[in-house]
Parts: C-alpha cells; sequence; structure tokens
C-alpha cells in the first residue's frame, strides 16, 4: 500500500513537473529576442532620476508579461527612435514629438499612456492669454506686441503657441516681439506683472500657480487655446509577432503603479499623472502633433 502511494505521489510530482517545463519553455518561446524585451526611455529627467524608478517598472513588466524586460534610458529621443528603428528595442515611452517621429520612421505603435484622475488618457493643453487693459482684444492684436514664450524647445511654451499664431496668419518669428523667459514659471510672471503684453500659459502652469494661491482667472483674457495635448505614450515596435503584441498591449495598457514603491509612486504623480494608471492610447490622439510639425515646418530629426 505504501508503495503504492509513493509510486502514486512520484508520478504526481513528475507531472508537475513537466508542466512547470513546459509552461516555462512556452512561456520563454513567446518572448522575442531570446527571451529578453528591450525597453526604451527617453530622458525627460536625469539618467540617475530615471534608473531607480524605471528599473522597478521594468520589472514589474517583465513579471506580468513573463519575459526578462532590459531597461534603456536613451541619451536623446533621437538615440531612442534610432534603437527602435534599428530593431534594438520591442516597445519604448516617447515624448508626443518623439513619437510622431517614431512612428514615421521606426513602425513605433502607441497602444497605452498615463491615465488622468478622470480615467482617459492624459492630456493638457498650451494658451495665448493677455491681460485686461493690454489694448489686446482678439488674437490678430498681438502683432507688433511683446510676447513671452518659455523655450524654444518646449512644446506648450513655444511650438503650439506659435503654431497657434501661424494658424491664424500670425508669423510666430517675426509678427510679435517674442522673449524666450526661460520656463514656465517665469513666463506667467511675465504676464502677471505686465513685462509683456501676450505669451504663453500652459494648464499645468496654471494648476501650480492654483496651489500658490497666485492664478486669479480674471486677470487673464485667453486668445487662443490648443486641442488637448496628450502625454508621453507607450509604444510597440510595428513588427513584433502579432501574438506578443497583443500580450504586451494588454499589460502596458492596464499597468497599475500603486505595485511599485512609494518613492517610485511620487515619481511618476509628479511627473506623469496622479492617477498612477496606465489605460490604451491610439495613435489618433498624435495628429495634432502632426499638424502642428507640418504648419511649422519642423524637421523632427534636428530637434
Amino acid at each position: 500500500m505504501k508503495i503504492e502511494r509513493f509510486r502514486l505521489l512520484a508520478s504526481l510530482i513528475f507531472s508537475a513537473c513537466c508542466t512547470v517545463m513546459a509552461s516555462a519553455a512556452h512561456a520563454a518561446g513567446s518572448c522575442p529576442n531570446d527571451g529578453t524585451v528591450r525597453f526604451g526611455v527617453e530622458p525627460y529627467e536625469s539618467t540617475a532620476r530615471l534608473l531607480p524608478v524605471y528599473t522597478d517598472l521594468a520589472d514589474l513588466i517583465g513579471k506580468k508579461i513573463g519575459c526578462k524586460v532590459e531597461l534603456y534610458v536613451a541619451t536623446s529621443y533621437n538615440a531612442e527612435i534610432e534603437a527602435m528603428r534599428n530593431n534594438k528595442l520591442e516597445f519604448g515611452q516617447f515624448g508626443p514629438l518623439g513619437y510622431v517621429l517614431a512612428h514615421q520612421v521606426a513602425h513605433a505603435q502607441a497602444v497605452a499612456g498615463f491615465a488622468g484622475e478622470d480615467g482617459k488618457p492624459a492630456n493638457y493643453y498650451a494658451s495665448i492669454v493677455t491681460w485686461p487693459n493690454s489694448g489686446i482684444k482678439t488674437l490678430a492684436d498681438a502683432k507688433s506686441r511683446s510676447f513671452a514664450y518659455s523655450d524654444p524647445a518646449s512644446a506648450s511654451g513655444h511650438l503650439f503657441p506659435a503654431y497657434g499664431l501661424r494658424k491664424n496668419g500670425i508669423d510666430p518669428d517675426h509678427d510679435v516681439k517674442g522673449i524666450y523667459a526661460g520656463s514656465h514659471t517665469a513666463s506667467f510672471e511675465a504676464l502677471r506683472n505686465h513685462k509683456v503684453e501676450a505669451g504663453e500659459l500652459n494648464s499645468e502652469e496654471i494648476a501650480s500657480a492654483k496651489l500658490h494661491d497666485e492664478y486669479d482667472p480674471a486677470a487673464y483674457v485667453t486668445l487662443w487655446k490648443s486641442e488637448p495635448i496628450p502625454q508621453d505614450p507607450f509604444a510597440i515596435r510595428g513588427d513584433l509577432p502579432a501574438e506578443f503584441k497583443t500580450r504586451l498591449a494588454g499589460v502596458l495598457q492596464t499597468l497599475d503603479f500603486h505595485e511599485l514603491p512609494e518613492a517610485d509612486q511620487k515619481f511618476l504623480a509628479a511627473n506623469e499623472g496622479k492617477a498612477l494608471k496606465t489605460v490604451p492610447q491610439t495613435d489618433s490622439a498624435y495628429d495634432q502633433i502632426r499638424d502642428l510639425v507640418s504648419t511649422l515646418h519642423i524637421d523632427l530629426s534636428k530637434l
């Protein structure tokens, strides 16, 4: 009787081991690049700050997808795009402008984005404002007036306001007396203190000013406002095996950053969205970025 029980137990153990080995083999076989999936991140913060957070995030994604995920923090957004174009990345997080170029030259496909507090993809907006009694009633009146941009490389602080001006027949380089204040806050202060007659003001700076009780809506007149600008997408390389793409997209669309250490959560909440989750995102959400690129004749490869 004991022998029969032993044989039965041995058989069950052997069967279980075979099942585990088969599952492991299946998982390894369904992971591209010999089982290592490479994850690129644009350097929107210093590498020293990004590495600990995104190393944890890479590990989380790896556990959910059943593959080893190797992190690559790029030196520039062009370096990340080139890595994907040369099949050295399976997926990545791109900035909006970077994604448009990555889709164009590296077949990147946006599948997920950080969630806003409403459960939809997080976004923000750019605007052009003046102040009461500045003498500016419409955007056309901004011609020949002093105008504050934040920084030449800023999407909402320069490119989008320039796009708004150009769309309304105003040359953003020559028809306004543009200055670069240096930051969104500096641009806001120039407007607030009437140092310029018009300028850029984005929704994130407004939110920050409200937190410090420095924003009075009655003190500003909005002349132009952009459509919602989507934040950084997670994008998958388009030529990956269909089964893996579907599986990876499903993981990226349902991440919950509350599973990460508290320090990581604080970093992501400050930089990417307070909801600390991801939701599905689509390529068409970036069509406004494409129109901006076309309207301003921007060569993305030279940014």
